[in-house]
């Protein structure tokens, strides 16, 4: 059967590139991953004894939304971390925020607008489904440049009137990956003011929101409640894979208005796979507590001024403000050449910045990058830091 003719241009994923890249050739040292972004500090104590008690959950079917607890303990969290209240049919929990980035672009994209194909915005660099998903709907993915020229943020402002006009959703993560940029609220406010004005959405992806440097982000909730922007506009995701250290738990949450979340939640019961009900319960405990969070922040905050030593002087650098990424300029500006000679002669291994961006108009914004991850335990950190350093810099 023929792949989707809209498909036939999608490049490989990220880290299959990575493996055809790499694979072939020995490490030059001992091997330190720094390419995925899977969390390493300790998960929360309470997870497997919690598990453990609610197994005989595995033998009912699942709430499709959430269980009544679960979407109040996360309404909790909403209301602790951004002074917003939000009712329950305002909530529906994901198996981590790449299903609900997908899935909420089908339940809330028209097939047209004004009679034209769609639009779908989305930052270059950017988390591929985004892309998918504009592809999936039959929108036009347009990849708007993130780069240190706009700050590391999409200037969507910038773009023209008859553009704008067809945009149905506009994604937008912060703090960003890869860049880890955070949106400041009176980015946002402007964006939410455009997205009145040409009738869109925006898909906030905040997986990365409780990982920072100086100060919390602000989110797109607390912005729309401070704008008086309509509800409906804005849909955030949000995930317990970064914020409390659960990647396997696949367990996530995505808020927004009840009319648009009605939309979804319809979606979702044709053909969504709702948590297990075990998950549910760790997951509604998760949401709950905000002690193991604040011990996490501290080991990446220490890992920051790691990076900030090992680094020091080294010319464009530009970091983090949050998430647990480095984006690191690399001579000759060429990502690719930089992390196979990486990998051959110290065995640490890094992602080409290219592998997270397209060419657009013969230019790739990631190509001149590599994304380096910040998950390692302190003592395997510092050593892949120093060993990229002393390779690519010195």
């Amino acid at each position: 059967m023929a792949f989707p003719e809209r498909f036939s241009n999608l490049p490989d994923y990220a880290f299959p590139r990575l493996r055809k890249l790499l694979d072939s050739h020995a490490p030059g040292g001992d091997p330190i991953a720094m390419t995925i972004g899977e969390p390493r500090h300790p998960m929360p104590a309470f997870v497997g004894p919690l598990l453990a008690q609610h197994l005989d959950g595995f033998g009912v079917y699942p709430p499709n939304d959430g269980t009544p607890d679960l979407l109040a303990s996360i309404a909790g969290w909403v209301q602790r971390r951004y002074g917003v209240s939000l009712n329950p049919d305002q909530i529906m929990a994901l198996n981590g925020t790449r299903e609900g980035l997908f899935n909420a672009a089908i339940a809330l994209s028209p097939e047209t607008k004004a009679g034209k194909r769609p639009v779908i915005l989305m930052p270059n660099p950017f988390y591929q489904v985004y892309a998918v998903a504009a592809l999936t709907v039959g929108a036009e993915p347009v990849y708007v440049p993130a780069t240190a020229e706009t700050g590391f943020l999409p200037d969507y402002e910038a773009l023209p009137p008859d553009v704008l006009d067809r945009v149905t959703v506009a994604y937008l993560c912060s703090p960003a990956n890869p860049q880890g940029v955070v949106a400041p609220a009176d980015y946002l406010a402007r964006l939410m003011a455009l997205a009145e004005k040409h009738d869109f959405r925006i898909f906030a992806d905040e997986c990365y929101s409780e990982i920072w440097r100086d100060a919390p982000p602000p989110g797109a909730l607390q912005v729309a409640q401070a704008t008086g922007t309509d509800p409906e506009r804005v849909a955030v995701f949000h995930s317990l894979s970064k914020r409390s250290n659960l990647p396997g738990l696949r367990s996530g949450f995505v808020a927004t208005g009840t009319h648009s979340m009605a939309r979804i939640r319809q979606l979702r019961a044709f053909a969504g796979a709702p948590l297990p009900l075990p998950i549910q319960r760790v997951s509604e405990a998760a949401w709950a507590d905000d002690s193991h969070v604040s011990d996490s922040l501290a080991l990446y905050q220490a890992k920051f001024c790691m990076a900030d030593e090992v680094f020091a002087g080294l010319h464009n650098r530009v970091a983090p403000e949050g998430g647990f990424f480095l984006w690191l300029p690399v001579p000759e500006r060429d990502g690719e050449a930089a992390a196979l000679k990486l990998w051959r002669k110290t065995g640490v291994r890094v992602l080409p910045g290219a592998y997270l961006s397209r060419d657009v108009g013969g230019e790739n914004p990631g190509k001149a990058y590599i994304r380096v991850a910040l998950v390692a335990p302190q003592t395997e950190l510092q050593h892949g830091l120093i060993r990229l350093r002393d390779c690519l810099y010195d």
